[in-house]
């Protein structure tokens, strides 16, 4: 199934052992449950499963786990995303053989790469494994933006599918927009906070990480935008936008992904989700005032 056409896509948080192995059942509730809220497909190894902590046999398995709960209901994509073309080639290969129906790819990062580069290691991805291509534009984990006019000459020539926009920047989304043919190229939002606002300017869709927690409030402001009613879309922002303060519980004890992440994955736990909120090495954990500070912000969200 490869009908990426839009709707919510949440990244999919990885669950982990306590000896930091992948957690299969709390994985494949996890899976049924954005399935069963609606969601319109799953994006498995992206920042918010913590890809770049994963060793490759828990990448490829945790697809395998995904691809085989969804069973064709929805698409699952999948994150190949890694240093180098030759090494995201390898990544794509195995993400094809474990089940996923699109690849998720950012631009080259740490080896130097120059813009100029960019077209030939999307094309090179998308010679090699015939699935739809995703161009993942995360400025602030690759250190690089994803030129606009790079994504409209590799969707033009029908390399790229879509775009996952996470660099915050509404006005570049935007110029995607306004640059590509909506027919056959999809833009979605990254943002969990401007979800709103991405919609009303043309976006396709959604990946939101606290989606994993709050499935059901993205899918209410998606449905709210697709019949314009922006006022009803305006107020589950707001809704959401409180909700997602709980990324922050950490403070400055760790670093803001490391609260992110354990964030969501306590979400779950306390919604009765996964088994456990362990998070890669070297994350710090939360403590347990910042794991009581998560249910807080999961009961004023109405998630209790």
């Amino acid at each position: 199934m490869t009908d990426l056409a839009g709707g919510v896509v949440p990244p999919v948080c990885t669950p982990l052992t306590t000896e930091r192995e992948l957690d299969v059942a709390s994985l494949e509730r996890l899976a049924a449950f954005l399935i069963e809220a609606g969601m319109h497909g799953l994006f498995v190894t992206g920042s918010t499963g913590e890809v770049a902590y994963l060793p490759d046999d828990v990448r490829y398995r945790a697809l395998e786990v995904v691809s085989g709960v969804a069973a064709g209901q929805v698409p699952v994509l999948a994150g190949i995303i890694d240093t180098t073309t030759p090494r995201v080639l390898e990544h794509a290969r195995a993400a094809k053989a474990a089940g996923a129906d699109a690849l998720v790819a950012t631009v080259p990062f740490f080896a130097p790469t120059h813009h100029a580069e960019f077209g030939g290691h999307f094309r090179a991805i998308r010679a090699a494994v015939d699935l739809p291509l995703v161009a993942y534009d995360i400025p602030s984990s690759v250190g690089t933006k994803l030129p606009t006019d790079v994504v409209a000459e590799l969707a033009e020539d029908g390399t790229l599918s879509a775009l996952k926009d996470s660099s915050g920047d509404l006005d570049g989304l935007r110029t995607a927009l306004e640059s590509t043919d909506p027919d056959r190229f999809q833009c979605f939002s990254g943002s969990e906070t401007l979800a709103d606002l991405g919609l009303f300017i043309g976006a396709h869709g959604l990946v939101p990480g606290i989606g994993n927690v709050d499935p059901h409030g993205y899918l209410r402001l998606y449905e709210a935008a697709r019949r314009a009613d922006w006022d009803a879309a305006r107020v589950e922002q707001v809704r959401l936008r409180r909700l997602f303060r709980l990324i922050h519980v950490g403070g400055t004890r760790m670093g803001r992904y490391s609260s992110a992440i354990g964030a969501f994955k306590e979400g779950l736990v306390a919604r009765g989700v996964i088994a456990g909120a362990t998070t890669s090495e070297p994350m710090i954990p939360l403590d347990d005032t910042e794991r009581a500070a998560v249910r807080r912000h999961l009961d004023d969200a109405g998630l209790l």
